[in-house]
Protein backbone atom coordinates (compact mmCIF):
# COMPACT_ATOMS: atom_id res chain seq x y z
CA UNK A 1 0.00 0.00 0.00
CA UNK A 2 1.17 3.49 -0.82
CA UNK A 3 -0.12 6.34 0.71
CA UNK A 4 0.28 10.10 0.30
CA UNK A 5 -0.68 12.57 3.22
CA UNK A 6 -2.37 15.72 1.38
CA UNK A 7 -3.43 18.69 4.39
CA UNK A 8 -3.88 22.12 3.74
CA UNK A 9 -2.45 24.35 5.37
CA UNK A 10 -6.23 24.88 7.57
CA UNK A 11 -6.83 21.74 8.04
CA UNK A 12 -5.45 21.42 10.85
CA UNK A 13 -7.25 23.94 12.61
CA UNK A 14 -10.69 22.64 12.57
CA UNK A 15 -13.52 23.39 14.85
CA UNK A 16 -15.65 20.37 16.05
CA UNK A 17 -19.43 21.08 17.47
CA UNK A 18 -19.38 23.00 20.44
CA UNK A 19 -16.09 24.43 20.04
CA UNK A 20 -16.04 27.87 19.09
CA UNK A 21 -14.40 30.46 20.22
CA UNK A 22 -16.26 33.33 22.17
CA UNK A 23 -14.88 36.60 23.07
CA UNK A 24 -16.78 37.19 25.87
CA UNK A 25 -14.74 34.67 27.88
CA UNK A 26 -17.82 33.12 29.09
CA UNK A 27 -18.40 29.50 27.54
CA UNK A 28 -21.23 27.63 26.39
CA UNK A 29 -21.23 25.53 29.65
CA UNK A 30 -20.44 28.07 31.88
CA UNK A 31 -23.66 29.90 30.06
CA UNK A 32 -25.79 26.68 30.37
CA UNK A 33 -25.29 26.72 33.94
CA UNK A 34 -26.20 30.21 34.90
CA UNK A 35 -29.07 29.69 32.97
CA UNK A 36 -29.80 27.04 35.10
CA UNK A 37 -29.34 28.18 37.91
CA UNK A 38 -31.64 31.40 37.36
CA UNK A 39 -34.49 29.45 35.79
CA UNK A 40 -34.55 26.69 38.89
CA UNK A 41 -34.64 29.63 41.41
CA UNK A 42 -37.32 31.91 40.17
CA UNK A 43 -39.33 28.22 39.37
CA UNK A 44 -40.43 27.69 43.01
CA UNK A 45 -41.02 31.27 43.09
CA UNK A 46 -43.55 31.19 40.18
CA UNK A 47 -45.08 28.01 41.19
CA UNK A 48 -45.78 29.77 44.51
CA UNK A 49 -47.48 32.88 43.17
CA UNK A 50 -49.49 31.19 40.79
CA UNK A 51 -51.05 28.97 43.78
CA UNK A 52 -51.82 32.10 45.82
CA UNK A 53 -53.27 34.01 42.60
CA UNK A 54 -54.94 31.08 41.37
CA UNK A 55 -53.33 31.85 37.77
CA UNK A 56 -53.15 29.42 35.16
CA UNK A 57 -51.08 31.28 32.87
CA UNK A 58 -48.83 31.53 35.77
CA UNK A 59 -48.70 27.79 36.66
CA UNK A 60 -48.52 27.16 32.96
CA UNK A 61 -45.54 29.45 32.96
CA UNK A 62 -43.91 27.80 36.27
CA UNK A 63 -44.35 24.31 34.43
CA UNK A 64 -42.53 25.73 31.22
CA UNK A 65 -39.62 27.07 33.80
CA UNK A 66 -39.79 23.22 35.03
CA UNK A 67 -39.06 21.82 31.39
CA UNK A 68 -36.55 25.23 30.79
CA UNK A 69 -34.68 23.97 33.65
CA UNK A 70 -35.06 20.15 32.95
CA UNK A 71 -33.81 21.05 29.16
CA UNK A 72 -30.71 22.83 30.27
CA UNK A 73 -29.66 19.74 32.56
CA UNK A 74 -30.06 18.05 29.26
CA UNK A 75 -27.87 20.51 27.50
CA UNK A 76 -25.26 20.82 29.75
CA UNK A 77 -25.42 16.82 30.06
CA UNK A 78 -24.99 16.77 26.37
CA UNK A 79 -22.06 18.61 26.00
CA UNK A 80 -20.03 16.74 28.82
CA UNK A 81 -21.01 13.46 26.65
CA UNK A 82 -19.69 15.15 22.91
CA UNK A 83 -16.28 16.43 24.41
CA UNK A 84 -15.39 12.76 25.09
CA UNK A 85 -13.04 11.33 22.53
CA UNK A 86 -14.13 8.58 20.24
CA UNK A 87 -13.17 4.83 20.97
CA UNK A 88 -13.85 1.55 18.99
CA UNK A 89 -17.12 1.79 20.40
CA UNK A 90 -18.53 5.36 19.00
CA UNK A 91 -15.69 5.62 16.33
CA UNK A 92 -17.01 9.40 15.73
CA UNK A 93 -17.29 10.18 19.42
CA UNK A 94 -20.87 10.97 20.89
CA UNK A 95 -21.08 14.41 19.23
CA UNK A 96 -24.12 13.82 18.44
CA UNK A 97 -25.44 13.43 22.27
CA UNK A 98 -25.98 17.41 21.48
CA UNK A 99 -28.32 16.93 18.53
CA UNK A 100 -30.16 14.06 20.26
CA UNK A 101 -30.42 16.47 23.16
CA UNK A 102 -31.97 19.14 21.19
CA UNK A 103 -34.74 16.16 19.64
CA UNK A 104 -35.53 15.40 22.70
CA UNK A 105 -36.22 19.06 23.50
CA UNK A 106 -38.20 19.65 21.28
CA UNK A 107 -40.49 16.72 22.12
CA UNK A 108 -40.87 17.99 25.60
CA UNK A 109 -41.73 21.58 24.55
CA UNK A 110 -45.43 19.38 22.41
CA UNK A 111 -45.70 17.41 25.28
CA UNK A 112 -46.04 20.92 27.52
CA UNK A 113 -48.42 22.70 24.98
CA UNK A 114 -50.84 19.43 24.81
CA UNK A 115 -50.74 20.05 28.31
CA UNK A 116 -51.43 23.59 28.50
CA UNK A 117 -53.87 23.20 25.65
CA UNK A 118 -55.97 20.89 27.91
CA UNK A 119 -56.10 22.76 30.74
CA UNK A 120 -56.47 26.33 29.09
CA UNK A 121 -60.00 24.36 27.37
CA UNK A 122 -60.67 23.23 31.02
CA UNK A 123 -60.45 27.20 32.26
CA UNK A 124 -62.77 28.39 29.78
CA UNK A 125 -65.54 26.19 30.48
CA UNK A 126 -64.87 26.90 34.37
CA UNK A 127 -63.14 30.28 35.12
CA UNK A 128 -61.53 30.40 38.54
CA UNK A 129 -61.71 33.59 40.51
CA UNK A 130 -57.63 34.88 39.89
CA UNK A 131 -55.44 37.75 42.34
CA UNK A 132 -54.87 40.30 39.43
CA UNK A 133 -51.95 42.33 41.58
CA UNK A 134 -50.15 39.19 43.11
CA UNK A 135 -50.44 37.79 39.47
CA UNK A 136 -48.77 40.89 38.07
CA UNK A 137 -46.41 40.57 40.51
CA UNK A 138 -44.84 37.70 39.78
CA UNK A 139 -45.25 37.29 36.03
CA UNK A 140 -43.21 40.69 35.94
CA UNK A 141 -40.18 38.96 38.36
CA UNK A 142 -40.71 35.77 36.12
CA UNK A 143 -40.47 38.18 32.89
CA UNK A 144 -36.64 39.90 34.43
CA UNK A 145 -35.84 36.37 35.17
CA UNK A 146 -36.13 34.57 31.73
CA UNK A 147 -35.16 37.91 30.24
CA UNK A 148 -31.60 37.37 32.32
CA UNK A 149 -31.51 33.41 30.89
CA UNK A 150 -32.09 34.82 27.32
CA UNK A 151 -28.68 37.27 27.46
CA UNK A 152 -26.78 34.42 28.83
CA UNK A 153 -27.93 32.10 26.10
CA UNK A 154 -28.31 33.79 23.08
CA UNK A 155 -24.69 34.33 22.26
CA UNK A 156 -24.27 30.72 22.07
CA UNK A 157 -27.50 29.71 19.93
CA UNK A 158 -26.65 31.46 17.38
CA UNK A 159 -23.96 28.09 16.11
CA UNK A 160 -25.00 25.30 18.53
CA UNK A 161 -28.33 22.96 17.99
CA UNK A 162 -28.26 22.19 21.53
CA UNK A 163 -28.02 25.32 22.60
CA UNK A 164 -30.47 26.60 20.58
CA UNK A 165 -32.64 24.11 21.39
CA UNK A 166 -32.55 25.21 25.36
CA UNK A 167 -33.17 29.04 23.93
CA UNK A 168 -36.33 28.35 22.91
CA UNK A 169 -37.44 26.47 26.22
CA UNK A 170 -36.29 30.51 27.45
CA UNK A 171 -37.79 31.87 24.73
CA UNK A 172 -41.39 30.53 25.33
CA UNK A 173 -41.36 30.71 28.95
CA UNK A 174 -40.59 34.86 28.31
CA UNK A 175 -43.85 34.91 26.24
CA UNK A 176 -45.34 32.95 28.66
CA UNK A 177 -44.30 35.61 31.22
CA UNK A 178 -45.74 38.12 28.79
CA UNK A 179 -48.78 36.62 28.30
CA UNK A 180 -49.19 36.99 32.22
CA UNK A 181 -48.80 40.13 32.39
CA UNK A 182 -50.95 41.27 29.33
CA UNK A 183 -53.35 38.83 31.53
CA UNK A 184 -53.11 40.15 34.66
CA UNK A 185 -53.48 43.74 33.80
CA UNK A 186 -57.29 42.74 32.03
CA UNK A 187 -58.08 41.16 35.05
CA UNK A 188 -57.64 44.09 37.33
CA UNK A 189 -58.92 46.93 34.57
CA UNK A 190 -61.76 44.75 33.45
CA UNK A 191 -62.62 41.30 35.19
CA UNK A 192 -62.42 39.53 32.38
CA UNK A 193 -61.06 35.99 33.70
CA UNK A 194 -61.55 34.45 30.56
CA UNK A 195 -58.01 36.35 29.05
CA UNK A 196 -56.07 34.01 30.90
CA UNK A 197 -56.63 30.68 29.39
CA UNK A 198 -57.14 32.85 25.67
CA UNK A 199 -53.14 34.38 26.18
CA UNK A 200 -52.16 31.05 27.63
CA UNK A 201 -53.64 29.37 24.26
CA UNK A 202 -52.22 31.97 21.68
CA UNK A 203 -48.64 31.47 23.27
CA UNK A 204 -49.13 27.33 23.24
CA UNK A 205 -49.15 27.97 19.17
CA UNK A 206 -46.37 30.17 19.17
CA UNK A 207 -44.06 27.93 20.91
CA UNK A 208 -45.52 25.35 19.05
CA UNK A 209 -44.16 26.71 15.88
CA UNK A 210 -40.60 26.77 17.14
CA UNK A 211 -40.44 23.66 18.30
CA UNK A 212 -41.57 21.92 15.36
CA UNK A 213 -38.70 23.75 13.65
CA UNK A 214 -36.24 22.32 16.07
CA UNK A 215 -37.54 19.17 16.06
CA UNK A 216 -37.62 18.77 12.15
CA UNK A 217 -33.96 19.88 11.73
CA UNK A 218 -32.86 17.56 14.30
CA UNK A 219 -34.79 14.45 13.16
CA UNK A 220 -33.49 15.11 9.97
CA UNK A 221 -29.79 15.21 11.29
CA UNK A 222 -30.53 12.04 12.66
CA UNK A 223 -31.78 10.04 9.80
CA UNK A 224 -28.61 11.16 7.57
CA UNK A 225 -30.66 13.32 5.83
CA UNK A 226 -28.26 15.94 3.45
CA UNK A 227 -27.91 19.59 4.50
CA UNK A 228 -31.12 21.60 2.83
CA UNK A 229 -28.09 23.87 1.71
CA UNK A 230 -26.21 21.07 0.22
CA UNK A 231 -28.12 18.88 -2.29
CA UNK A 232 -26.50 15.89 -3.90
CA UNK A 233 -27.67 16.65 -7.55
CA UNK A 234 -25.87 19.99 -6.80
CA UNK A 235 -22.29 18.71 -6.04
CA UNK A 236 -22.75 16.40 -8.44
CA UNK A 237 -22.99 19.07 -11.09
CA UNK A 238 -20.59 21.54 -9.57
CA UNK A 239 -17.95 18.59 -9.32
CA UNK A 240 -18.75 17.69 -12.95
CA UNK A 241 -18.52 21.30 -13.96
CA UNK A 242 -15.12 22.34 -12.20
CA UNK A 243 -13.47 18.96 -13.20
CA UNK A 244 -13.22 17.87 -16.35
CA UNK A 245 -11.46 14.82 -16.03
CA UNK A 246 -14.48 13.39 -13.86
CA UNK A 247 -16.37 11.38 -16.40
CA UNK A 248 -19.13 10.09 -13.99
CA UNK A 249 -20.17 10.24 -10.11
CA UNK A 250 -21.79 7.76 -8.67
CA UNK A 251 -22.60 6.62 -4.59
CA UNK A 252 -23.03 10.34 -3.48
CA UNK A 253 -23.98 10.23 -0.08
CA UNK A 254 -24.04 13.46 1.82
CA UNK A 255 -24.72 13.51 5.58
CA UNK A 256 -24.49 14.95 9.02
CA UNK A 257 -23.07 14.17 12.06
CA UNK A 258 -23.99 17.77 13.56
CA UNK A 259 -25.27 20.82 11.71
CA UNK A 260 -21.50 22.37 11.57
CA UNK A 261 -20.11 19.30 10.15
CA UNK A 262 -21.09 17.64 6.82
CA UNK A 263 -19.79 14.10 5.85
CA UNK A 264 -19.73 12.65 2.21
CA UNK A 265 -18.62 9.70 0.08
CA UNK A 266 -18.89 8.76 -3.55
CA UNK A 267 -17.13 7.16 -6.08
CA UNK A 268 -15.49 9.16 -9.45
CA UNK A 269 -14.61 7.53 -12.75
CA UNK A 270 -11.85 9.02 -14.51
CA UNK A 271 -10.84 7.90 -18.12
CA UNK A 272 -7.18 7.36 -16.85
CA UNK A 273 -5.85 6.45 -13.50
CA UNK A 274 -2.98 8.37 -13.57
CA UNK A 275 -5.18 11.36 -13.33
CA UNK A 276 -6.20 9.97 -10.06
CA UNK A 277 -3.78 12.69 -7.69
CA UNK A 278 -5.00 15.63 -10.02
CA UNK A 279 -8.21 15.15 -9.88
CA UNK A 280 -8.50 14.22 -5.78
CA UNK A 281 -6.73 17.80 -5.26
CA UNK A 282 -9.59 19.52 -7.23
CA UNK A 283 -12.24 17.50 -6.03
CA UNK A 284 -10.98 18.09 -2.29
CA UNK A 285 -10.34 22.04 -3.32
CA UNK A 286 -13.89 22.48 -4.88
CA UNK A 287 -16.02 20.48 -1.66
CA UNK A 288 -14.27 23.24 0.57
CA UNK A 289 -14.19 26.10 -0.96
CA UNK A 290 -18.10 25.92 -2.75
CA UNK A 291 -19.56 23.47 0.12
CA UNK A 292 -17.54 23.42 3.26
CA UNK A 293 -16.53 20.00 3.43
CA UNK A 294 -13.42 19.25 4.98
CA UNK A 295 -14.35 15.64 5.86
CA UNK A 296 -14.67 12.99 2.80
CA UNK A 297 -14.14 9.75 1.35
CA UNK A 298 -13.48 9.65 -2.08
CA UNK A 299 -12.72 6.17 -4.22
CA UNK A 300 -11.39 7.34 -8.05
CA UNK A 301 -12.28 4.28 -10.40
CA UNK A 302 -11.15 3.82 -14.32
CA UNK A 303 -14.22 4.00 -16.68
CA UNK A 304 -14.68 0.69 -17.28
CA UNK A 305 -14.57 -0.43 -20.92
CA UNK A 306 -17.55 -2.32 -22.61
CA UNK A 307 -16.26 -5.58 -21.77
CA UNK A 308 -15.64 -4.99 -18.39
CA UNK A 309 -19.23 -3.70 -18.32
CA UNK A 310 -19.89 -7.19 -19.30
CA UNK A 311 -17.61 -8.93 -16.97
CA UNK A 312 -19.00 -6.76 -14.09
CA UNK A 313 -22.71 -8.18 -15.02
CA UNK A 314 -21.70 -11.82 -15.46
CA UNK A 315 -19.65 -11.73 -12.28
CA UNK A 316 -20.74 -9.72 -9.12
CA UNK A 317 -17.47 -9.94 -7.36
CA UNK A 318 -15.48 -8.53 -10.29
CA UNK A 319 -13.53 -5.08 -9.06
CA UNK A 320 -11.69 -2.42 -11.50
CA UNK A 321 -8.10 -2.97 -11.58
CA UNK A 322 -5.87 -0.26 -9.08
CA UNK A 323 -9.10 1.55 -7.68
CA UNK A 324 -7.68 4.57 -5.77
CA UNK A 325 -9.24 5.68 -2.51
CA UNK A 326 -9.77 8.84 -0.68
CA UNK A 327 -10.08 8.33 3.43
CA UNK A 328 -10.74 11.13 5.96
CA UNK A 329 -7.99 13.46 6.48
CA UNK A 330 -7.18 13.75 3.43
CA UNK A 331 -5.02 10.36 3.02
CA UNK A 332 -4.28 9.26 -0.51
CA UNK A 333 -4.13 5.56 -0.80
CA UNK A 334 -3.77 3.06 -4.05
CA UNK A 335 -4.97 -0.04 -3.10
CA UNK A 336 -4.60 -3.10 -5.88
CA UNK A 337 -7.07 -5.34 -6.49
CA UNK A 338 -9.46 -3.66 -3.04
CA UNK A 339 -12.57 -2.45 -3.69
CA UNK A 340 -14.99 -0.62 -1.03
CA UNK A 341 -18.63 -0.39 -1.39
Amino acid sequence: MVTNHNHDAHDGHDHGPGHHHDHSGISDNRRLFIALLVISVFCVVEIIGGILSGSLALLADAGHMVTDAAAIALALWARWLAAKPSSAAYTYGKKRAQVLAAFVNGLALFVLIGFLLYESFERMASPHPIEAKTMLLVATLGLFANFLAFYVLHRGATHDVNMRGALLHVIGDMLGSVAAIISAGVIAAFGWLIIDPIVTIAVSLLIARSAWSLTRETARILMEGAPPSMAPDAVRSALKSAVPEVRDIHDLRIWMLTPDVPQMTMHVQVAHASEAPKVLRDIKAVLNERFGITHSTIQVEPVPTSSEERKLSADPMHCPDRPVHRHADNVVSLTPGLHHG
